[in-house]
């Protein structure tokens, strides 16, 4: 490996600069046991349920007070989204459930 460092003088004072070679690096022999499924069962995934969007100007978003209501993008009888880390995966039902709302999952998007 080689070093080479160069200096400058400027107004806030001396600046080094270092460049250094590296060396190419050598494939190793594989080791340990392939990663499985069961070893990222519990990764944990952010899930989103979305039922609709909308595009409003920031005068119209200010403009809103409690009991203002927003159209979304989709009828009331069309499925949710299921989104798991922004990827839409399925299709559902918002329900509620005692005092919580839920989904019940309609249809589950096939991989492409």
């Amino acid at each position: 490996m080689s070093n080479e460092v160069s200096q400058e003088n400027s107004e806030a004072g001396a600046v080094a600069v270092q460049s250094t070679e590296l060396a190419e690096l050598q494939a190793s022999p594989k080791s340990g046991d392939p990663l499985g499924l069961a070893q990222i069962l519990d990764v944990p995934v952010r899930l989103t349920v979305e039922v609709g969007r909308t595009r409003m100007t920031l005068a119209e978003l200010i403009q809103l007070t409690p009991g203002s209501l927003v159209t979304l993008d989709r009828e009331a009888h069309e499925p949710a989204d299921i989104l798991v880390n922004g990827k839409v995966v399925a299709r559902g039902e918002v329900v509620t459930i005692d005092k919580t709302y839920g989904v019940r999952i309609t249809s589950v998007k096939i991989p492409d």
